[in-house]
């Protein structure tokens, strides 16, 4: 008999830190430059990356101290993932916060990590460092998740 993997028998609050953690795709798009509209409250996403993101890995250089690094940084948890209207709508936590279950691709599927990047979900290969531009708004994501 197999067992249930955790993201479809726990709910978020009942994950250890770990099995949060590890729903993350590895896409990047958490970590692009947004810019909200002070009108209208929409969020548009840039092609420019957080200089911590590691363009070739797409893996943040400091996880463990990214939020003195840079403090406003995005952290996920299982209170504020609602309140990230921007999320993709490939995004493991807004797909099981819905009830939907994690696409064929996601790695604690598949098993493989760079299957989010030979598909085209993430951001590698498409976007920018912030050291790169002075600025953002010359470099809006072309689709919007």
């Amino acid at each position: 008999m197999t067992a249930i993997p955790f993201w479809k028998s726990k709910s978020f609050s009942e994950m250890s830190h770990q099995e949060w953690e590890s729903l993350c795709d590895g896409c990047g798009l958490c970590c692009l430059h947004k810019l909200e509209d002070i009108n209208t409250g929409q969020v548009r996403l840039t092609s420019v990356a957080c200089r911590l993101l590691h363009l070739d890995t797409i893996r943040c250089r400091n996880y463990r101290e990214r939020k003195k690094i840079i403090p406003d940084c995005i952290a996920l948890s299982p209170k504020n993932v609602r309140s990230y209207q921007w999320l993709p709508d490939s995004c493991a936590y807004k797909l099981l916060d819905s009830g939907a279950p994690l696409p064929d691709w996601h790695y604690l599927v598949c098993g493989d990590r760079e299957r989010v990047h030979q598909i085209g979900i993430s951001v590698k290969g498409r976007v920018i460092s912030e050291d790169e531009t002075s600025d953002p708004e010359d470099h809006l994501w072309p689709e919007q998740p």
